[in-house]
């Protein structure tokens, strides 16, 4: 019975992820079939296919079951000290480690009606000074929830929404209307709202703090560690995060070191790229193994190349060929030490020979453009490049690489093909937009006939009336 309650919950994910484009997939289970229960409840449906029917014929019902879904809690300095630690320690050291003029980016992931990013604003223009926050603050404010976007957008808030915030900041930041305290325009425009998926969607990059509170809880563990991998991807090499109460990352050390655990606020851990890991463990000269490590992974990067690529020494011997290159010349193992000219590559797909000996002469590289090869049903074109291999100023050998550039070569002849077409076009509507031209003359002039022929008639007309009227004098 279970099973199949989770099918038609599934169902029903599915349906919402086709209809609108949201995955609840990694959200806690537990969670969101309470969440839809309450909800279907308030619409009196009892079965998940039943709800399905009954949003498609209510298109409004998405909205109401996202609400209920993604809930939105938020406030004005929600967990007050949190603020004070940013206020204090956190916004102080990342603007002494920048230069005074340097740009500051900030994403508020999950921002929901928009308190928690104007709550960053306050905060950053409180230490900085309003000057210095408009010339150099972007905030990112994002969720998922287009309506609450809508909300966020237009900084607008009831009293009872900004009883937390200080009377000070109140009276600094906010514009009381008849309803409503509205967050100053000219700080607004360094807010930024827009739609982002943490689970779908890429991070924003290369930003100084993240803030992201009370919204990573709502997510199961595996969703979690991937959207945290995330955050440390998209944070700078000193990039603060700042999560909410329930959040502690005590399994994600790795990623991620507490500044104030008490308050959630953490600075991101720097990793060693794997490829400088590889690089020290290649080179170290303490390891004994050192340079068979290195030559090996040379070898094996060399074999693994995308594009076709051999090596001949300096009197024109194979001594490599890549995996791609053996492929597309049909070479084995007993051709490794037998001399070009011994082998059809040396003549196909184009004639090498002539070419290496200018190679052996001038020392410098060699290109041929746009090679064709292959039958004609699957005919490739590629680009060959000779490069000479020198050490102490002599040759030491050649390498010969094969880029395949099949694909780029149609979407060229594709370009040229539509520029043609466009200037045939352009020619066409340069045609058209002469005669044009032309038709107007021609009716301007038109017109200017019929506006000496109608002067005619009046002076006419006028010679009739005074005739007319001389007439019936002499009567």
């Amino acid at each position: 019975m279970a099973a199949r309650a989770d099918a038609t919950i599934d169902a029903l994910l599915d349906f919402v992820k086709q209809s609108r484009g949201f995955d609840f997939t990694g959200y806690k289970r537990s969670s969101i079939e309470r969440r839809v229960s309450k909800r279907m409840a308030e619409v009196e449906v009892d079965r998940c296919d039943e709800y399905i029917d009954y949003l498609q014929l209510n298109s409004g019902e998405f909205a109401e079951l996202f609400n209920t879904l993604l809930i939105n809690t938020t406030a004005f300095f929600r967990d007050p000290q949190a603020w004070k630690i940013l206020a204090d320690d956190v916004v102080p050291q990342l603007l002494a480690a920048r230069p005074p003029d340097s740009p500051l980016r900030i994403w508020s992931a999950g921002c929901a009606s928009g308190e928690e990013p104007y709550t960053v604003a306050m905060v950053f223009a409180r230490v900085m000074g309003d000057v210095a926050f408009r010339d150099r603050v972007k905030i990112y404010a994002t969720d998922v929830d287009e309506e609450a976007l809508d909300q966020a957008r237009h900084g607008a808030y009831l009293p009872r929404q900004i009883e937390d915030i200080p009377r000070d900041a109140l009276e600094r930041f906010f514009e009381q209307t008849d309803q409503r305290f509205v967050f100053r325009k000219d700080l607004r425009r360094c807010v930024i709202f827009g739609r982002n998926d943490l689970v779908q969607d890429a991070p924003i990059s290369h930003i100084d703090l993240l803030v992201c509170r009370n919204t990573l809880m709502y997510f199961t563990a595996e969703t979690q560690a991937q959207i945290l991998r995330r955050f440390h991807f998209a944070l700078d090499d000193d990039g603060v995060l700042m999560l909410g109460k329930s959040e502690m990352l005590i399994t994600h050390a790795d990623l991620f070191t507490p500044i104030e655990l008490k308050s959630r606020v953490f600075r991101k851990v720097m990793r060693v790229a794997r490829r400088e890991r590889t690089r020290v463990l290649a080179f170290d000269p303490g390891n004994g193994a050192s340079q068979t490590v290195g030559e090996t992974l040379r070898e094996t990067a060399f074999d693994i190349g995308s594009g076709a690529q051999v090596v001949l020494d300096a009197s024109g011997v194979l001594v490599m060929a890549n995996e791609t290159a053996r492929r597309m010349f049909g070479l084995g193992v007993s051709d490794s030490g037998r001399p070009i000219q011994d082998l059809e590559l040396s003549y196909r797909p184009v004639e090498l020979r002539s070419h290496l000996d200018t190679l052996s002469k001038e020392l410098r590289p060699i290109e041929i453009k746009s090679v064709r090869t292959g039958a004609a049903d699957r005919e490739r074109v590629v680009d060959v490049r000779l490069t000479p291999l020198r050490s102490d100023g002599g040759l030491m050998g050649t390498s010969i690489s094969y880029l395949d550039v099949t694909e780029a070569r149609k979407l060229q002849d594709e370009v040229t093909r539509s520029k043609r077409e466009l200037e045939h076009a352009y020619e066409e509507l340069q045609t058209t937009v002469e005669e044009l031209e032309t038709t107007n003359e021609e009716l301007q002039s038109t017109n200017e006939e019929l506006e000496t022929t109608n002067e005619e008639l009046q002076s006419t007309n006028e010679e009739l009336e005074t005739m007319n009227e001389e007439l019936q004098s002499s009567n």
